[in-house]
């Protein structure tokens, strides 16, 4: 498959993402409830409203599933390792942003306590 350039827009309504994936309305909706890639915003009257992130996201999943012949439960995994795996490229190994690491201590005070609690006998 060709990788089609996708006009310089904003967001695209679902018809339009349907067209230029080649894929039912009803599949993108399925999509979007399986594959938290896919997070169209919402205007007031429950119009979906892609982004051009989320188009992109569309072309890979209908890649790996049509095209490469994954699962959903395998598409899935292959997406979440490969989040993973940037994510884990784009920060050094055991780097806090200083701005958050009041918020980061506290919360995981937090959650000691929480742990704390839940491990105490009935």
């Amino acid at each position: 498959m060709a990788t089609k350039q996708l006009p310089e827009k904003l967001y695209f309504k679902i018809g339009e993402v349907s067209t230029l994936a080649g894929v039912e309305p009803y599949i993108l909706r399925y999509w979007e409830s399986e594959f938290k890639l896919i997070k169209p915003y919402r205007t007031k009257t429950n119009q979906r409203l892609y982004r051009k992130k989320d188009v992109e996201a569309v072309l890979k999943i209908k890649k790996m599933l049509y095209e490469q012949k994954f699962t959903i439960a395998g598409a899935k995994k292959k997406l979440k390792e490969t989040t993973e795996h940037a994510a884990q490229e784009q920060l050094p190994l055991g780097f806090v942003n200083p701005e958050y690491l009041d918020a980061l201590k506290t919360t995981r005070n937090a959650l000691q306590d929480i742990v704390a609690l839940l491990d105490r006998p009935l």
